[in-house]
């Protein structure tokens, strides 16, 4: 079981979370992204850089993907494949995507991405906050703990 991380867009704050899980949980943790990412040194962290480009990070990490990975991600397009091959996938809000909601998630992503192409203004995410890194950390918590290595 491996972590993979869509890296270009992931707040610091989670990144920081993820390095601490990595070491104390002794799972791999990969950030897959098409800039140079720092990570720490240490044998259960890596960086994956790939190519510029749309979609990139995504597609490289569907392809290396095993049942049973998780990947962190806002991308809910990445995170429907990842639902499909049979992997977990969280946001870095702390919402676990499921199987059973990620379809009406699509529909609703693609409507918003549909309004912005004729002009309209929606708005973006909301800020960052303390109590979504608490949530991400409570949840990647609770996930290790059912689904990490066992020591």
């Amino acid at each position: 079981m491996q972590i993979w991380v869509d890296a270009d867009a992931c707040p610091k704050p989670i990144r920081e979370i993820l390095f601490r899980a990595a070491e104390r949980a002794a799972v791999h943790t990969v950030f897959v992204a098409n800039r140079l990412v720092q990570i720490p040194r240490s044998v259960h962290i890596s960086s994956l850089r790939v190519a510029f480009g749309q979609d990139m990070a995504d597609h490289e990490i569907v392809r290396r993907l095993a049942s049973g990975d998780l990947v962190i991600t806002a991308d809910i397009p990445l995170a429907a494949a990842v639902l499909n091959r049979g992997g977990h996938a969280l946001d870095p809000r702390g919402e676990l995507y499921s199987t059973d909601t990620i379809g009406s998630r699509l529909s609703v992503r693609n409507f918003m991405e549909t309004l912005r192409s004729t002009g309209v203004e929606t708005g973006g995410p909301a800020t960052f906050q303390q109590s979504d890194r608490q949530s991400f950390a409570n949840r990647l918590d609770s996930w290790l703990a059912l689904h990490g290595p066992k020591k």
